[in-house]
């Protein structure tokens, strides 16, 4: 075997490490790449339980006063940071804590629930919103999920409160979106009750103001040479905690505090291990599939904002004696940012329902939700910018710096041609696998090998001979799920035709990936929106309503949605790739002049 042999199959092994070592169950993401429809993922579309709804519609009220009266968004922005008392007054009335459970100070809520309290904040100011992010939603995740009863008790009082604050610290100058490159060490002492941890971590938001920061180090495995990533629970307190720069200046979320800190020689006990040694990967991944579904939420809000702001002006200025709003290439960017928004709703609420039910493995939904609606947000202000023309630009407006704000978000918790790539790839390893194991029947085969490529075969045979059925009530939305049905066994057969023509060379073919990656997005997207218009009109049947609520911009999004998907399958095999990387690849290779 030739070095790159050895080096592709070493990259494969760290995937399959990565990616699936944890449960394989069919999911709503990974049963699309397969041709099937996991209805009871999607469908009937999640609510908050009513008892619940009840004290969130408290919570949120006492949230929309607390931030009329204290939160200033352009002065944060111009001072760059978030004040104090703001941050009390998030810990008083809880949103600091918002899913922590009751015993330990928190409020208990589902993340669904969470949801829309950072739909809330995120409609205001993302600078606030990333904090709480940070804070609550990885801060003190890991925590939360993987902390013991006796760290909880010791940790989370004060963390839920904000007397106490948190961070999540990952990202290095060798790991950021490749998260399994951490290289910060943790050598265990002679007698094995402390870790010395050394290395540096950067872009680290709360990262100068935290108390308590869960750090990804690498350590020794026992009775191997190999080291993995663990868990641990840091405090800036320990000696040779350094902070190297406590507020790091950059274009948007200015109000964060996101600094760069180095731990040199810093004993951290062995009881502050977070989850199993060497599983701290798990906890990274598994945080981050949490954060990113507020982060969906935050983008949410910041859309919805979007929105009112452009309707607003289109209704009140005019130009050549007519509205914006009479304007039908207005009107089109108004059309598209509701479809828009809508969907982001959707995409959020159900994605943060996969976790409130305790299903497994959602880590491709995750990853669609934060790249969709990252991307629909960018797309969103940039509507918003253009209708309200040159005033935008200006810093009176908020405009100016939700554009600043909202690009990180393609940025951070992982970018978005990495997530892209993700998708694809963990999508499709399931009929992937299933395809081996014909290929590898044909080749040698064996008594157990087929009888697992006959099941293979059937499962690929079925998939292509059915096309799934997506079930909704409403009789004005059948034609809707016939489409998207029909889609779906397209898309299939587009993933099937992709893995026989191209086998292992696919998995650097990001090209491909990211067209297979979009339609799957698509999916995923215009199911969610169909589950919400399905469930809005059942409710307004059921509620004895003569007409259901406008829905308008749920068929204008499942339209374009459609076309969307059309066109990433047609360009599947109907591109410029070849042209374009060699186009690429000749400026590449050339001197800057």
């Amino acid at each position: 075997m030739n070095k790159l042999d050895t080096q592709r199959q070493k990259e494969i092994q760290q995937a399959e490490e990565l990616l699936f070592a944890g449960p394989q169950a069919l999911g709503f993401a990974k049963g699309l790449f397969q041709g099937h429809f996991v209805s009871d993922w999607v469908m009937p579309y999640p609510r908050i339980p009513a008892a619940q709804q009840t004290e969130l519609n408290k919570s949120l009220a006492e949230l929309r006063q607390f931030l009329d009266e204290q939160l200033d968004p352009v002065e944060i922005d111009r001072q760059a940071d978030i004040p104090r008392d703001v941050i009390n007054g998030l810990g008083r009335i809880g949103v600091l804590g918002m899913t922590a459970p009751m015993e330990f100070g928190g409020r208990g809520f589902s993340q669904m629930a969470n949801c829309r309290i950072l739909e809330e904040i995120g409609r205001r100011c993302a600078s606030t919103s990333v904090f709480v992010n940070a804070h609550h939603s990885i801060g003190i995740r890991a925590l939360l999920l993987f902390g013991t009863h006796e760290q909880k008790q010791e940790w989370l009082p004060k963390l839920v409160t904000g007397e106490q604050l948190g961070a999540f610290a990952l990202t290095e100058q060798e790991a950021g979106s490749d998260a399994a490159n951490v290289q910060m060490q943790a050598r265990p002492t002679d007698d094995s009750a402390h870790f010395i941890l050394n290395g540096e971590k950067r872009y680290i938001t709360n990262a100068a103001i935290a108390h308590v920061l869960t750090v990804m180090a690498r350590t020794p495995m026992p009775g191997s040479d190999k080291t993995a990533i663990t868990a641990f629970l840091v405090t800036p307190d320990m000696p040779g905690f350094t902070i190297l720069d406590a507020r790091m200046p950059k274009m948007g979320i200015r109000g964060t505090a996101t600094g760069r800190f180095a731990l040199r020689d810093v004993k951290v006990p062995k009881e502050n291990i977070l989850g199993p040694m060497g599983k701290g990967l798990k906890v990274a991944l598994t945080v981050l599939d949490f954060g990113r579904t507020t982060f969906g939420a935050c983008c949410t809000g910041a859309a919805k904002t979007c929105l009112r702001l452009a309707i607003e002006h289109a209704n009140t200025r005019r130009q050549f004696n007519k509205t914006l709003g009479e304007f039908d290439l207005v009107k089109k960017k108004i059309a598209r940012m509701a479809a828009d928004a809508y969907a982001m709703e959707a995409m959020t609420t159900i994605t943060a329902s996969l976790i409130d039910r305790g299903l497994e493995d959602y880590m491709i939904e995750t990853a669609m939700l934060k790249v969709f609606t990252t991307e629909r947000l960018w797309e969103v202000i940039n509507d918003a910018f253009q209708i309200y023309g040159g005033s935008a630009y200006f810093v009176n407006l908020p405009l100016e710096r939700m554009l600043r704000d909202a690009r990180i978000n393609q940025i951070g918790e992982g970018s978005n041609e990495v997530l892209t790539s993700f998708i694809a790839l963990v999508g499709m390893r399931g009929p992937g696998m299933e395809f081996k194991e014909i290929y590898d029947t044909m080749m040698k085969p064996s008594r157990g090998q087929i009888s697992r490529a006959w099941t293979a075969g059937m499962n690929r045979l079925g998939a292509a001979m059915r096309v799934p059925d997506v079930p909704v009530e409403s009789e004005q939305l059948q034609a809707h799920a016939r489409q998207l049905g029909r889609l779906i066994w397209r898309f299939n057969f587009a993933v099937n035709r992709a893995l026989i023509a191209y086998r292992e060379p696919i998995l650097d073919m990001q090209l491909v990936q990211e067209r297979i990656a979009g339609a799957a997005m698509d999916l995923f997207a215009s199911t969610c929106v169909l589950s919400r218009q399905d469930a809005e009109i059942q409710l307004a049947r059921r509620n004895g309503d003569s007409a259901p609520p406008d829905q308008s911009a749920a068929d204008l999004f499942l339209r374009q949605s459609f076309r969307r998907i059309r066109r990433f399958l047609g360009g599947l095999t109907d591109n410029d790739d070849k042209s374009l990387l060699a186009t690429a690849k000749s400026y590449l290779a050339k001197r800057p002049s």
